[in-house]
């Protein structure tokens, strides 16, 4: 009988495919959606909010001119990225100790801007 063996190289990684939003005013990207979306081919994120649906959009850019972007930060690890976002968060009143968690998104085209990640922010019970 012929096997064909691969090596399990994914120890202490988080295979997470949900968006993050951390309790020190960031997004986190996990390793899986960091790699599945090519994240590390981006330098920057331009932020989105609907007051109305609760949503923030994501959009990855390389786009230097691009007014009030943030910057990722790519672990060096190989464990993913995030960006600290806390002129967001506090300029939309959002706590994120009361949002923080894993959050699902989807794709939506946006009209002259393009491809952006949508996530709905629900307030967790505190604990």
């Amino acid at each position: 009988m012929k096997f064909n063996f691969e090596k399990f190289v994914g120890q202490n990684v988080r295979s997470e495919k949900r968006i993050t939003v951390t309790k020190s005013y960031s997004f986190g990207f996990p390793q899986k959606f960091y790699n599945e979306n090519k994240i590390k081919d981006y330098k920057y994120v331009s932020l989105f909010w609907d007051k109305e649906n609760m949503a923030v959009g994501l959009h990855f850019t390389n786009d230097e001119d691009e007014k009030n972007k943030f910057s990722i930060i790519h672990s060096q690890k190989g464990y993913g990225g995030s960006l600290v976002a806390r002129s967001f968060f506090k300029s939309y009143n959002i706590n994120p100790k009361k949002y923080h968690g894993r959050y699902q998104w989807k794709k939506i085209k946006l009209e002259n801007v393009g491809t952006i990640f949508v996530i709905e922010l629900k307030q967790y019970p505190e604990k």
